[in-house]
């Protein structure tokens, strides 16, 4: 079954810019990963610092290699020096999809 992640993670807006190079970094080495169907950020316009997260899996299995990936390890090595903070992210399973 087909998982999304949604959610937000925040950065200090004064260390967004010296963030961003690990944002690019995880990005292409997630989505880089077998089933991984889409993963992105997007920085919310009328929050500074607020970055909204959305991933597509194909299953859980592919989360489940994803979360134990050495880029993920790198990455969340990173937030301390950073200040990222408030991560709240959520799963949802998804039964079917279609264009609209």
């Amino acid at each position: 079954m087909t998982l999304i992640i949604a959610g937000t993670v925040r950065v200090p807006a004064v260390r967004l810019e010296d963030f961003r190079p690990h944002m690019h970094a995880m990005l292409k080495a997630s989505r880089a990963e077998d089933g991984c169907l889409e993963y992105s950020y997007a920085e919310d316009v009328a929050v500074p610092g607020l970055i909204r997260v959305f991933e597509i899996w194909r299953d859980q299995a592919a989360l489940d290699a994803h979360v134990k990936a050495d880029h993920m390890k790198t990455w969340r090595a990173a937030w301390p020096i950073f200040g990222v903070s408030d991560r709240r992210l959520f799963a949802y399973e998804v039964a079917s999809t279609w264009e609209i």
